[in-house]
């Protein structure tokens, strides 16, 4: 099957739709047929709407063709995690204790995207209740990575990334408690962009943990992430942890100087034990900005040493109070890894948690007044390269460390203190993908997508791509 439509990203895409040189029934066809091709092996989707996507697409294409046309993401062809609530249908959550589960109403950002006209294809495999990071679920079998079938796509939205970098989804949207919108497309080689907190709406996603929760894109480019952010953006009163703060026209914020930006590092968290492969690639990144007129200058952010603390108790003591009476009815219906982890959480303190949330305050202080200094801070998103499905230990030269530590280690903070981050792929070393990790003031999205775009024209990625076929 010609990959070529499916491959291409939204804003390539949409000028087509739109000028009717395309057809959306075409586009939502070859992305089925890539999801027939490949999802055998890969196992993104947990659920496969191909009748209702087919008639979705046949719609759009009678929108359009009436004058209709309702914006860049009408006709996109698109698959959400499934923890995302769409009204009557099936919402498991990756978990056997959900699985028959339907909601009655749809997601805040479900909404949106119907409203945009989208094409929804199914929902996408992810780790069960969004708790881990590799998206092995022993319920709906263990999503892989597309560019190493041994490799896990990293998680929780293991399914979305794998589905976008696989072109089995154009775009996706995934949750991010701990970096699980950041590091399965780092893992993946594709955009994911957590925005600020509050910036949208939580309303019918299922929680993992109420305070360190967000919903982002999961995109090709940069151009898309800034898109779905602008669409997907503002106050919604059913959230409580919504923030009123209106959107901004992000896709048309994305051109900067490179020779005005101060970009900032932290070497001493967020460049400690990192996969010499993976410091390589980002340094070589920032030796680039540097050539073409940025200045780099070091910051200091002393509490980071702490944040793995903070990030671990307040994300398992919030995610144990979610499931503390299923925990307790039917503790063998949980997968073995996440029930642990709930029981580890039961067992968190009153004290633990308080000294947790006084620990991120201290954070949001040093990082604001980091950001006095420099524009946007850049780091590696993950300080290894995807292990194999399985593994319970990464290899950080020639280092055997635990896997559950190392993995959010760059990417908690900006949970903790619910910052802009994206991350953007960097390279590939050893047949997988590197991503680099860009953070930004809080609600300044714009920054860290301008800096993202400045490293998208240097074509990193170009000639690799996932080995499909």
């Amino acid at each position: 099957m010609n990959n070529e439509l499916a491959a291409k990203s939204i804003g390539e895409l949409a000028p087509l739709l739109q000028s009717k040189q395309l057809s959306p029934v075409e586009l939502t066809e070859q992305v089925l047929s890539n999801v027939d091709m490949y999802d055998g092996e890969i196992n993104a989707y947990i659920t496969v709407q191909k009748e209702q996507a087919m008639a979705a697409a046949t719609q759009a294409e009678q929108d359009i063709q009436s004058g209709n046309y309702r914006g860049a993401l009408h006709g996109i062809p698109m698959a959400l995690k499934d923890i995302l609530y769409f009204k009557d249908e099936k919402a498991t959550m990756g978990s056997k204790i959900h699985s028959d589960f339907v909601a009655g109403f749809d997601a805040t950002v479900v909404s949106k995207l119907k409203m945009a006209g989208v094409t929804f294809t199914g929902k996408l495999n992810m780790h069960e209740y969004a708790w881990g990071a590799t998206t092995t679920n022993p319920h709906f079998g263990p999503c892989k990575n597309p560019w190493d079938l041994t490799k896990i796509p990293g998680g929780s939205s293991g399914g979305s990334a794998a589905a976008v970098a696989s072109h089995m989804s154009i775009a996706s949207l995934g949750t991010d408690t701990g970096g699980s919108v950041r590091i399965p497309a780092s893992s993946c080689g594709i955009i994911g962009l957590k925005p600020t907190h509050g910036r949208i709406s939580k309303y019918g996603c299922f929680p993992l943990a109420w305070s360190l929760d967000h919903i982002g894109p999961m995109t090709k480019t940069v151009y898309d992430a800034a898109l779905m952010l602008e669409l997907l953006s503002g106050y919604d009163p059913k959230d409580p942890t919504s923030i009123d703060r209106p959107s901004k026209n992000f896709s048309g914020l994305l051109d900067s100087e490179t020779k005005n930006l101060v970009i900032g590092i932290e070497e001493n968290y967020f460049f400690h034990n990192v996969d010499s492969r993976v410091d390589e690639q980002v340094r070589h990144v920032l030796q680039q900005l540097e050539r073409d007129g940025a200045t780099i200058k070091p910051v200091s952010i002393p509490s980071l040493k702490q944040a793995e603390f903070a990030e671990l108790v307040t994300i398992t003591t919030e995610a144990s109070a979610v499931h503390h009476a299923n925990l307790l009815k039917s503790p063998e219906k949980f997968g073995e890894d996440v029930r642990f982890l709930l029981e580890v959480g039961e067992l968190m303190s009153g004290v633990d948690y308080v000294q947790s949330q006084q620990i991120r305050r201290k954070l949001d202080v040093e990082f604001a007044a980091a950001f006095e200094q420099v524009d946007v801070l850049i780091t590696p998103t993950l300080p290894f390269l995807s292990p194999p499905i399985g593994s319970q230990t990464v290899d950080v030269n020639g280092q055997e460390l635990s896997f559950l530590d190392e993995v959010i280690r760059f990417t908690g903070p900006g949970n903790l203190t619910g910052l802009p981050a994206l991350t953007i792929p960097c390279g590939v070393k050893d047949g997988l993908p590197i991503g680099l990790q860009i953070m930004g003031p809080v609600f300044e999205e714009e920054k860290v997508l301008q800096v993202g775009a400045l490293i998208e024209q240097m074509e990193l990625m170009k000639g690799h791509a996932p080995p499909l076929g």
